[in-house]
């Protein structure tokens, strides 16, 4: 009993010293600051303050490449009680500038959890403060729109807020900034052809290989090419600036064009040219978040940033073509304007949230695209049907070839 009270009150104790003496801070651009307590990497990082409302998959939205520039909010109070493993991630390397929890990490209870999650962000380098009201924050950015901010974690706890939030108003922010060309690989590969998770298996091997698929890589995830390796395809991954010549080169039977950060039209200007001549040579073409918005811009489409953006695992989509309700992840800032849609183009999803475009399709070729993210299994299994429909496209493609 002793032992249990003298815990007890050390805890307490450590808590009231981190109330008193905090080591970490937040502020943003308009002069607004919160202190709480800093962990993973310290350091300072600034970015756009976005939030996340997904009450699981902490790993897979931090090492998520469309993250790059951002500062992720958790809404959900508890993160870190699964821990960290090496069969999660999104990608080799993490772009996340930092991140937002509401309450210390929770230790990790889990049968796969290698790693604590502050030894997970310290590896990676991502800052990050708990101790905020994080749902308070949520409500400022819904009613105010994303702000610039900057995260500051010293175990000394002092901070220079004028300096910090200058730091947050000289950042140039995400409109009209192309973040794919700095996450996208600086390698041309092939994908090692591993299958989606499975509890029993963990990660098989695709040993049969009847498509070739072309994977433009504006930030692209892992588990979307593990998908393609459920549906029996080769994928080989080009940069994003990849030229239109050197891809049909490699003789494709359909391309991919992927998610990433960042501000579509940025992206847009070397990328509009390499997707419009793809599209001209009658090929099957899917994109995906980024990919969506760029393939609508190489359409004659607009984009627009958003005022919040879309970031969690419970978005309600519906299917225009089939009526159904689709349960979406989505992670994305920028939207198609709907009213600059050429009359080629046919609106095949809406978001159920605000009415904004989450699907689209040419009339007359096999291309399409979504804004959210079927490979992220909130549904779990609403939206994999898209992966089946770009492979049908290939197959009528390859009909249409023959005969």
């Amino acid at each position: 009993m002793y032992l249990l009270v003298k815990t007890n009150l050390t805890h307490q104790i450590k808590d009231n010293l981190k109330k008193i003496n905090p080591t970490g801070i937040l502020v943003l651009e308009n002069g607004s600051f919160f202190k709480g307590h800093g962990f993973g990497f310290e350091s300072t990082t600034t970015g756009e303050i976005c939030f996340n409302t997904s009450i699981t998959g902490y790993q897979e939205i931090i090492s998520d490449p469309s993250y790059a520039g951002q500062i992720i909010n958790f809404t959900f109070p508890h993160i870190g009680n699964v821990g960290t493993n090496n069969d999660d991630h999104e990608s080799e390397k993490i772009w996340t500038r930092g991140v937002i929890f509401n309450s210390e990490i929770s230790n990790p209870s889990n049968y796969r959890a290698l790693k604590h999650l502050d030894h997970w962000l310290k590896k990676n380098k991502i800052v990050g403060i708990t101790g905020l009201d994080t749902r308070s924050l949520t409500n400022f950015i819904r009613d105010k729109g994303a702000p610039k901010g900057t995260i500051s974690y010293s175990q000394k706890g002092k901070f220079n807020i004028n300096k910090l939030k200058n730091l947050s108003n000289k950042w140039s922010g995400l409109k009209n900034l192309d973040l794919a060309e700095k996450v996208t690989t600086k390698k041309n590969y092939k994908w090692s052809g591993f299958k989606t998770w499975k509890k029993e298996s963990r990660f098989l091997k695709n040993k049969i290989r009847s498509f070739k698929i072309v994977a433009i890589d504006y930030g692209i995830k892992k588990n979307i090419l593990r998908y393609f390796s459920d549906f029996k395809c080769e994928v080989n991954i080009v940069s994003c600036k990849t030229s239109a010549e050197k891809i049909l080169k490699m003789k494709p039977d359909g391309v991919f064009l992927s998610n990433g950060p960042g501000d579509p039209s940025a992206t847009g200007k070397y990328a509009i040219g390499i997707i419009q001549t793809l599209i001209k040579k009658e090929l099957p073409i899917f994109g995906i978040c980024l990919g969506h918005q760029i393939l609508a811009l190489a359409l004659g489409a607009k984009t627009r940033k958003m005022k919040l953006g879309h970031r969690g695992a419970n978005h309600p989509v519906k299917n225009l073509i089939n009526s159904n309700v689709e349960i979406t992840s989505q992670n994305h800032g920028f939207e198609i304007v709907k009213e600059s849609l050429p009359k080629n183009i046919e609106i095949t999803h809406k978001s159920l949230f605000d009415d904004c475009i989450e699907g689209i399709r040419l009339k007359n070729k096999p291309v399409f695209s979504v804004q959210y993210h079927p490979e992220s299994n909130p549904g779990p299994q609403d939206s994999v049907y898209l992966f089946q429909e770009f492979i049908n496209s290939i197959k009528k493609n390859a009909k249409k070839k023959r005969s």
